[in-house]
């Protein structure tokens, strides 16, 4: 068991979080502030997670106390990551006996997410305490199922889902998007209304940051640079932003396209078969494509890199379709950087389409029409940037996150 951070100051509820795995994901970034949230409401907070590295993992996690059980256990059964939703729910049940009979941890609620699994073991507890579970989005709608064999496998792995997700004491999600999607996927649950809480934006994680110097990352005479940023994962369809570069050179000529460049930025994780695959298929590419010399790839990169990027960058492309909510335009709308998204999921929510950016159709063409404009005319980042902060301030801000979270909180353990 690993243990890291400080105590929180004693006074409010004592909360637990329960997460699969503390890396660099989206979710992550939920829970860690979302525990820092409560914690500085006076609240005592501990996360658990099956898996934690300090080195893989956002700095303000050093601030909370982490532990970490169940990581001997394997994330999936053989080559290509087979099993891996079942790994993940054993790994998850494992976690929570743990913390219910060894642990020797006392708790007023649980906070968990991503793996509902772990909310019946809870619920055996002598003294029952109640349980808050954000959905990101239905697990059950995250894999394909193109056999009878892959169907057969996936068949209670969903039940369980369902079932489980419903007996948390309060529920809550994203965005309107995945309200509905909840609504429409789990039938059994119809009856239940998932409030939105809308993930924040700590600030003071960007305000306090000075941005590095990035000429080890972008070549010399880049007057336009566009930025990826997002796990390597086919899912979030990488390949997009690099068919739109191709499209944009084709619109250009030659002295302009000089002064474009193209940095795929991305969380990277060497034990995830997909992001190794994934990693290099972009790298084919890009080579096929003959743009190697206008884009850098970077592999998990720090919180300050993530900054310095958004702080020197022309705008962001966001290429996931049907994204659940997305963290990273409201990021880039902080720094004061437009965004061009996929016309749907939760861009519609956070980007408002040519006022703080774009919002195109998944298409090469479009995005590289967009894209062309920040070229045309160069007033349009402060213009759309300007605007993209004021919305964060707005509608994302971490003081309405951590207001609205203390009042479950404060509900669920009067």
């Amino acid at each position: 068991m690993q243990t890291r951070g400080s105590e929180g100051r004693a006074g409010g509820p004592s909360v637990l979080f329960v997460h699969p795995d503390f890396g660099v994901g989206g979710a992550e970034r939920l829970v860690l502030d979302a525990a820092l949230a409560l914690q500085s409401r006076g609240c005592r907070v501990q996360v658990w997670t099956a898996h934690y590295d300090p080195g893989h993992c956002f700095s303000e996690s050093r601030e909370l106390q982490v532990h970490c059980a169940g990581d001997w256990l394997p994330r999936s059964l053989g080559w290509g990551g087979r099993g891996a939703a079942l790994c993940a729910y054993v790994r998850m049940v494992y976690l929570a006996l743990y913390i219910l009979l060894l642990s020797g941890e006392e708790m007023d609620m649980i906070v968990c997410d991503q793996v509902s699994a772990c909310i019946p073991v809870f619920r055996l507890a002598r003294h029952r305490k109640k349980i808050l579970f954000y959905c990101h989005f239905p697990d059950l709608l995250l894999t394909q199922r193109n056999s009878f064999l892959k169907r057969l496998y996936r068949a209670p792995i969903d039940w369980v889902e369902e079932y489980t997700t419903g007996m948390a004491d309060c529920i809550v999600v994203n965005s309107s998007f995945t309200a509905n999607v909840f609504k429409n996927t789990f039938k059994s649950l119809a009856h239940i209304n998932p409030d939105v809480l809308y993930p924040s934006l700590n600030v003071s994680s960007f305000d306090n940051v000075v941005p590095s110097d990035l000429d080890n990352l972008i070549p010399k005479g880049k007057k336009f640079v566009f930025l990826s940023i997002n796990r390597y994962e086919r899912k979030k369809n990488l390949t997009l932003a690099l068919e739109a570069l191709l499209e944009l050179r084709g619109r250009l000529d030659l002295q302009d396209w000089e002064k474009i460049h193209l940095i795929m930025a991305g969380g990277y994780d060497e034990r995830v078969l997909e992001n190794v695959e994934y990693y290099k298929e972009l790298e084919n590419t890009a080579d096929q494509f003959d743009l190697s010399h206008h884009v850098t790839f970077l592999r998990s990169f720090s919180d300050t890199q993530k900054i310095s990027l958004l702080h020197n960058c022309t705008c962001v492309l966001y290429t996931p379709s049907n994204e659940h909510f997305g963290i990273v335009p409201v990021e880039a709308m902080y720094m004061q950087c437009p965004v061009i998204a996929v016309n749907s999921g939760g861009p519609l929510e956070s980007v408002v389409d040519n006022i703080t950016g774009f919002l195109c159709e998944p298409d090469p063409t479009q995005f590289s029409k967009a894209m062309e404009k920040f070229i045309r005319d160069p007033s349009l980042k402060a213009t759309m940037g300007s605007a993209g902060r004021a919305r964060v301030k707005e509608k994302f801000s971490l003081e309405a996150f951590t207001d609205q979270l203390y009042q479950y909180i404060s509900k669920l353990t009067e």
